[in-house]
């Protein structure tokens, strides 16, 4: 399989040199230089359903300091249509950057000046990450039901009483541990370890906690008084199964049944 990388960078110097470190046999590199362009790309993918080899974006790697806007933007943008993995890659490296940068939806935040070896190796992670859903049984996807909740991983549909949820790679990998696992506490180290397996540089509790804010905002009724998603206090967290979810609700299903 070809991955599509979209890179959306003024700097066509800069630009050319990650196309260079990234492009091979199994990497392809789409560039463009401005927020117009970029979007141009997605939009083309989303109205072709990503069917078409050429029109499909894998993962995006997106500046912000760009002529036509600030990247957080267009950031927004995929966060509100498409569960694309987007890695920032910019100049603004302070924490508070960094911080917004990542509750914004970025799935890595990586400041320049940077290792191209780096990056290299964090876009691999990231796409390693997308190609290690659980495989289906009998040839069939799974998806589960949980009070008002359906979540089917590996097609990346999740529904919250009928209506379709976008959540980032990052928000769905720490959904999948935390419901497969529900009634279980997760110990920070555990769910560090296995949502950023890449050793990323700003892979702290904070960013945990970051991923974990946006979850119960995207989930819960009430975020600051959540019912599904709990703190255990100095442990870690857990999904915590709630009077209305009855063994009947919590059923796996094979789309073809």
């Amino acid at each position: 399989m070809q991955w599509n990388l979209l890179v959306i960078e003024d700097d066509k110097a800069l630009s050319d040199g990650i196309r260079l470190a990234l492009q091979d046999a199994q990497h392809r590199i789409v560039q463009v230089e401005t927020l117009h362009a970029g979007k141009c790309c997605l939009e083309k993918m989303i109205e072709t359903s990503g069917r078409g080899e050429q029109e499909r974006i894998d993962l995006v790697i997106l500046d912000l300091n760009l002529p036509d806007g600030n990247g957080l933007e267009l950031l927004q943008w995929i966060r509100e249509r498409l569960a694309l993995p987007v890695i920032i890659l910019t100049a603004n490296d302070l924490e508070i950057d960094i911080v917004t940068g990542l509750e914004s939806g970025a799935d890595d935040y990586i400041t320049k000046p940077f290792s191209l070896m780096v990056l290299r190796a964090r876009v691999r992670a990231r796409l390693r990450n997308m190609q290690g859903a659980r495989p289906m049984e009998n040839g069939q996807e799974q998806s589960i039901q949980i009070g008002p909740f359906s979540f089917a991983f590996d097609k990346m549909e999740y529904r919250k009483n009928g209506e379709n949820l976008v959540l980032s790679r990052t928000e769905q990998k720490l959904l999948r541990i935390l419901v497969e696992n529900r009634g279980k506490t997760i110990p920070k180290e555990r769910l560090l370890d296995q949502i950023w397996a890449d050793g990323g540089e700003f892979v702290e509790d904070n960013a945990l906690f970051v991923a974990i804010k946006r979850l119960r905002e995207k989930l819960e009724d009430r975020s600051s008084s959540p019912e599904y998603i709990k703190n255990v206090y100095g442990i870690g967290y857990m999904w915590q199964e709630t009077d209305r979810d009855s063994s009947e609700d919590r059923t796996w299903s094979g789309s073809g049944s």
